[in-house]
């Protein structure tokens, strides 16, 4: 066998080709660093700025306008302490800037603006108004407030010990600072642009720090203690120009010049709990300011009853829209001998207050106005709503302010001031109109005051009133109600920015005497987006379940809670009263009707609000039936009321008050009845599910807060926004995917929605996407787990008989029954997949539409037949003494439901005699 033997020269010549191998990929790797390097060092000049100010490094020759300082003043390479907050802030300002110009379109004006529109917002604003009008409203703040005509710049604070800097704050020195324990640690920002001592003194003078400091050119802190003298270096320590001015110094790195805005640190005052006089003092006089809105007026004479007294005044504001609660509130004023329940009446008196609104600093300063005029002394303004309700006894309220005359309660917002200004667009400008606050753009808070604010509850004393409610007090009050005229939630700012700011600071308690039961993730869901341009917070109502947390208040200085409302939970309100005043709660629990609630849904005298089309259109075909029932003519039937009754603290149904207005001879002019009618339970499950799902319904007015449907009577019309609320019950097996198949009285697939169970999600609700206009009649919802039909649901879309609170004519009602034209967005794919579960389970189903049964009946027989399979009359009794059908029916003032039988809770026909 021949043996090859291997060459020195070959071993050498693999070995020389690895070593030019690693060589060349040395040189490849090489290149790409210096061409990275080269390519990082020399980018372009857009983003010189953001590379310097993240601390990647740069040339001293680089262009250093672009980075907005001022030549001079750049360093080779920021500190590892600067270089996230810069960038941070650099991004930010660059993220705001980054905006499309959009131009206002003239042609949609019936009128010429008196300046070219900018803003974008205020564009946006223009655009979706409805009205001229309001139109016009927006663009002529818009253009005064581009020319700097709106709000003024500076507003001298006239605290004696607050009265802050004139000219340039005074320098207290240069002193070193520290990167993880500041000289300054109250507050910190970037001026990247515009930093000088006057404008970084006038940001903490604002913020209610009584100092400040400028620090490496652009960087602005704040504090509440002077710095240590031994932490002073001589001047020249801080030696970097200021961004705005480079004739002046800001600090160095890590070195600061601190300068006095000449106003101490604010401490609001202790409020007393006892007298420091031996002799017996006055009990002081209250004047409650009540704000109320909406329908429920037997808890507002609830709430009135349970703080009345002869020494008091009350002033009722009933907003401008409410005709059913006005006229409430004055038959109660009428009903008080002693002249001291005063209802808001008058041109310029009564307003029509939206959340938010500027209309509200409006009602109150109104309202405080009036209560000035009356002869009746009061020494406190205490506002409240229909919402709250007393923690305390009327007698602890009195001797509890009688101890702290001329005080005033006002609580704050209790967080870092510029980040409060922002999270209440104070920082933006709204205007009012159309029922709507209409975000325009940005504004800049004037100069020279403490800007502060919380909540809008507040025990005032009777001094302040006197000075806030008169337009020409002094500068201060004149310029902040032009800075709050064009505010979101004004009153939430504007007494306590005065308060901080006028000769009446030292009688600042921080203290509003109230509870508010905030849970932020239920309160703020920005349900007030139909009214503002603006995402607000709500609290919550408390229920019964609460009773603990609200009398262990009984040891600390809060008067009052809120929110309450009985539809929600009245029995709560029950407890408190019992709590407070039991022999007043003996009384009311021995008659009829203790545990009862009624809110009323219609009246037929309201002119406003206009009620809902459905709403009318479903009472008038309950009241036909309950006619029909009776077996009598029920073809020329009044509606004179509905209301929503509740017992135990739960909904029962609606009650529908009317009358026949037949005039035949043979026919007594007194059938007047009311009904109490329920919703028919047309809900099912399978055996399988049987127990597992608490709740399903499907309504429209769906309460993301309270997880609740606002529409009690449950009329759904053709233009209504139907939405899905369940419950499920804790025991089910999770995750689950549940699919919600949404079935129009066609037949027709509608919409297909998923609901993902998990333990946190049993509650909730879906919107599901329909058509603008809905198909009349039954429709069906069924709930799908797996392949599994698990529960099944009907509800009624009902053709309107009514349409803007009018008979509805002809060319509408065809134009409605005729249904949509428009097809549903689910795809042929989805159809098929639900077709034979929708086969199977609407196998017996048959709905008649009105199409199909015109011939042998009329519009109304068709409804009230809908109507019929839907609601069911349980109860019906007599308005009358002589009403007569077969036997006698039971009159209504006899019964436990009537809306007409007593209820002593909120019965006030001998408030003012009982003194």
């Amino acid at each position: 066998m021949a043996i090859t033997k291997s060459h020195p020269s070959g071993r050498s010549s693999s070995c020389l080709r690895k070593y030019w191998t690693v060589f060349a990929f040395s040189i490849i790797v090489l290149c790409v660093q210096i061409y990275l390097h080269t390519f990082f060092v020399l980018d372009n000049g857009k983003t010189k700025s953001n590379r310097l100010l993240s601390g990647e490094g740069g040339s001293s020759q680089l262009n250093e306008k672009d980075e907005g300082l001022l030549k001079g003043l750049r360093q080779l390479k920021l500190p590892p302490d600067k270089q996230t907050n810069l960038n941070k802030q650099t991004l930010q300002s660059h993220l705001r800037n980054r905006t499309t110009r959009i131009k206002l379109d003239r042609n949609s004006l019936n009128f010429t603006p008196m300046c070219e529109v900018k803003a974008r917002e205020a564009v946006s604003a223009i655009t979706r108004a409805q009205s001229q009008a309001c139109k016009q409203r927006i663009v002529n703040v818009t253009c005064l407030s581009q020319q700097g005509l709106v709000y003024p710049e500076k507003v001298q604070s006239l605290c004696p010990h607050s009265l802050g800097f004139t000219g340039t704050p005074s320098n207290l020195g240069c002193f070193k600072d520290d990167k993880t324990l500041r000289v300054l640690s109250g507050y910190y920002h970037i001026f990247k642009g515009n930093n000088t001592p006057e404008r970084c003194a006038y940001m903490c003078l604002q913020s209610g720090f009584p100092y400040a400091g400028t620090e490496y050119s652009v960087e602005c802190f704040c504090g509440v203690e002077e710095p240590l003298q031994t932490k002073r270096l001589p001047d020249s320590s801080c030696n970097m120009k200021c961004s705005g001015n480079p004739k002046q110094t800001c600090g160095g790195y890590l070195t600061i010049n601190v300068y006095s805005t000449g106003i101490q640190k604010f401490k609001p005052q202790e409020a007393r709990n006892s007298s420091l006089k031996y002799e017996l003092e006055q009990p002081v006089r209250i004047a409650y300011l009540l704000t109320v809105n909406g329908r429920a007026s037997r808890q507002v004479k609830r709430l009135v009853s349970v703080l009345y007294h002869p020494s008091h005044l009350f002033y009722i504001h009933v907003d401008a829209r409410q005709d059913y609660l006005y006229r409430e509130m004055l038959e109660l004023e009428k009903s008080c001998k002693l002249s001291n329940i005063k209802v808001a009446r008058g041109e310029g008196l009564r307003h029509a207050s939206i959340w938010g609104g500027a209309s509200l600093l409006t009602t109150f300063l109104k309202s405080a106005q009036q209560m000035l005029a009356y002869n009746q002394h009061w020494d406190f303004l205490v506002n409240l709503s229909e919402s709250d309700f007393p923690l305390k006894s009327n007698n602890q309220l009195t001797e509890f302010l009688s101890w702290n005359r001329g005080m005033n309660f006002a609580k704050s917002h209790g967080r870092e001031v510029q980040r409060f200004v922002a999270k209440q667009g104070l920082d933006k400008t709204f205007v009012e109109c159309e029922a709507r606050m209409w975000r325009i753009g940005d504004r800049k808070l004037p100069d020279g005051i403490q800007i502060d604010g919380g909540s809008d509850w507040f025990a005032l004393s009777r001094e302040f009133v006197e000075y806030v409610a008169n337009p020409s007090t002094d500068s201060l009050v004149t310029n902040l109600s032009k800075l709050f005229k064009y505010t979101l939630l004004p009153a939430e700012s504007f007494f306590h920015t005065v308060l901080r700011n006028s000769r009446f600071c030292n009688t600042y308690i921080d203290n509003n005497l109230h509870m508010t039961n905030w849970k932020r993730k239920l309160g703020c869901k920005c349900q007030y987006k139909a009214v503002v341009d603006w995402c607000g917070c709500s609290p919550n109502d408390f229920k019964v379940e609460d009773f603990n947390r609200l009398r262990n208040t009984v040891d600390r200085n809060i008067f009052f809670a809120r929110k309450f409302e009985p539809i929600i939970d009245h029995k709560i309100i029950d407890r408190l009263e019992e709590w407070l005043y039991p022999n007043r709660m003996n009384k009311t629990a021995r008659s009829r009707g203790n545990d009862v609630y009624w809110q009323s849904l219609y009246h037929h005298a309201d002119l406003s609000p206009l009620p809902d089309d459905a709403l009318l259109t479903l009472s008038y075909s309950l009241a036909r039936l309950i006619y029909r029932k009776l077996k009598l003519d029920h073809r020329n039937i009044r509606l004179l009321e509905n209301t929503a009754h509740f017992r135990e603290n739960r909904f029962i149904g609606i009650l529908i008050l009317a009358k026949s207005e037949d005039d035949s001879p043979d026919v007594s002019s007194n059938n007047h009845v009311e009904a109490l009618i329920s919703m028919r339970h047309n809900f099912s499950t399978s055996r399988s599910w049987s127990g597992k799902i608490r709740s399903l319904s499907v309504n429209t007015d769906y309460d993301q807060k309270e997880q609740t449907f606002r529409n009690l009577a449950g009329s759904i019309g053709p233009y209504s926004n139907p939405v899905l609320a369940y419950e499920f019950d804790a025991g089910i097996t999770v995750p689950q995917n549940i699919s919600v198949l949404w079935i129009d009285p066609h037949g027709r697939l509608a919409d297909v929605n998923h609901i993902l169970l998990e333990e946190m999600t049993l509650v909730g609700h879906i919107k599901p996407q329909l058509n603008e206009q809905l198909v009349i009649g039954t429709w069906q919802l069924l709930l799908v787990a797996d392949i599994e039909l698990i529960a099944k649901l009907k509800f009624l879309i009902i053709p309107l008989s009514y349409w803007k609170a009018k008979k509805i004519d002809s060319e509408k009602a065809k134009e409605i029954i005729d249904g949509p034209s428009t097809v549903y967005h689910i795809t042929e794919e989805m159809n098929k997949n639900w077709s034979k579960l929708m086969k199977s389970t609407m196998m017996n189903e048959h709905t008649v539409t009105y199409s199909q049964s015109k011939m042998s009946e009329n519009l109304d027989d068709w409804l009230d037949r809908l109507v019929y399979e839907h609601y069911e009359i349980d109860e019906v009794c007599a308005v009358d003494n002589d009403f007569r059908v077969g036997s006698k029916l039971q009159k209504c003032v006899d019964t436990h439901w009537s809306s007409l039988s007593p209820d002593s809770k909120a019965d006030t026909s001998n408030l003012c005699q009982n003194y």
